[in-house]
């Protein structure tokens, strides 16, 4: 890593540990080629790390790398303080903020699967684990001794409760997808103002925290294009850079409604200007990994009231298809709505000249479409409809005028 990159990451890690309730007293980095197997760092940096805790008086030692069950153990007995790495720390957040019943099931997954290669003998050495971050609302509250069958069990039994959860989100898919109702699926790093962006554009009222990972479970609200045609706007879990495996994993069946989407919002904070490129290559990555690289997306640049207008000019420069929008201010909120109608509705407004007496042609028309206007002349009724582009074809021997 380069000393940007460093610096970057001990202070996203610093705004996590934050996050989870902890008092950052100190933040110290080493320069190696490659990492002690025994304890990570080099032994002068682990006594560097030590006189600072002591001196201190720290109870925690949060690593930014991952940590096996030795590494953690012989840290902790050096420092005498708990030893925890950044995915243990991600999922005590993750704890904290799961409210659904999906979310928390999805959590308490998350947490499993990272404790089960840390079970030893009879039972999980948990002596420095009775509570705090890391351990929140984990099973180490509750039972000190659970062998690897019974959390297997366990694990098999929470994948079976989302693969339930995960079994309805796709039956109300189907029924959107018969009503032509396009999905739209909000995406990016943490604390970018997703939530913001929902809220200004659907007028809800999506709980917004200036914290990482406020909003950890997904949410879905119905938006009413201005030209007509509806479409489901969801925002999910923010994005960051190395989210743990055990979380990806976890909250595969949520970060669903990211691969099911027409339309991908990428909403990146554009007063980030140190960082925003390495935080939209870890969305970016996320994606990847997710199978949905492929999927329509537009760049929103949020948060551009916060901004310089040369600033903002530059952006416009370097991504002539982005837009810029502002959560607050409101700027932008009708290029995004456009470019949502432009890319996600996948319908057609025809005109239609029906048979008066066809009245299960009109039945079909409200049930597979939005019927805009109907009006009589004479023996047959004219109807104005937003239909799904893959069905307009079968309605071709009414069709009068095609709208678009």
């Amino acid at each position: 890593m380069t000393d940007v990159e460093t610096a970057e990451s001990l202070s996203e890690l610093e705004a996590l540990a934050r996050t989870a309730g902890a008092d950052v007293v100190a933040s110290i980095s080493q320069r190696r080629k490659t990492y002690d197997p025994a304890t990570v760092l080099g032994s002068g940096k682990v006594e560097e790390v030590e006189r600072a805790a002591k001196q201190a008086g720290a109870t925690l030692v949060i690593f930014d790398n991952g940590l096996s069950v030795t590494q953690q153990d012989r840290l902790a007995d050096v420092f005498d303080a708990r030893v925890i790495d950044r995915t243990a720390l991600i999922l005590d957040i993750f704890a904290q903020h799961a409210h659904t019943a999906e979310g928390r099931t999805q959590v308490e997954l998350a947490q499993y699967t990272y404790l089960l290669p840390r079970i030893r003998g009879l039972g999980l050495e948990m002596s420095r684990m009775a509570g705090g971050i890391g351990t929140r609302r984990g099973p180490g509250e509750t039972k000190l001794e659970v062998d690897r069958r019974r959390i297997r069990k366990r694990i098999h039994k929470l994948e079976g409760d989302l693969a339930q959860m995960e079994a309805v989100r796709l039956t109300q898919r189907k029924r959107r997808v018969r009503a032509g109702v396009g999905e739209v699926s909000l995406v990016g790093y943490t604390n970018s103002g997703k939530s913001s962006l929902l809220n200004k554009l659907t007028g809800s009222s999506v709980l917004v925290e200036d914290q990482l990972f406020s909003t950890l479970d997904s949410t879905t609200r119905r938006l009413e294009l201005p030209e007509g045609g509806v479409v489901v706007v969801s925002d999910t879990v923010g994005f960051i850079r190395n989210l743990p495996h055990e979380l990806v994993a976890a909250f595969r069946s949520t970060l669903e409604v990211v691969r099911d989407a027409d339309l991908l919002l990428h909403v990146v904070d554009a007063k980030r200007v140190e960082t925003m490129n390495e935080r939209m290559r870890a969305v970016e990555e996320v994606l990847s990994d997710l199978g949905a690289a492929e999927i329509p997306l537009v760049v929103v640049f949020n948060k551009v009231d916060m901004i310089e207008p040369a600033s903002a000019a530059l952006l416009r420069e370097r991504y002539p298809a982005a837009v810029l929008t502002s959560a607050v201010s409101g700027e932008g909120m009708a290029e995004v709505e456009r470019a949502i109608a432009l890319m996600v509705t996948g319908t057609r407004q025809v005109t239609l000249r029906i048979p008066a007496a066809r009245g299960d042609i009109m039945s079909s028309l409200y049930r597979e479409g939005r019927v805009l206007a109907r009006e009589l002349e004479g023996d047959n009724i004219v109807m104005s409809v937003s239909l799904p582009r893959d069905i307009v074809d079968s309605y071709s021997a009414y069709l009068e005028v095609d709208a678009g």
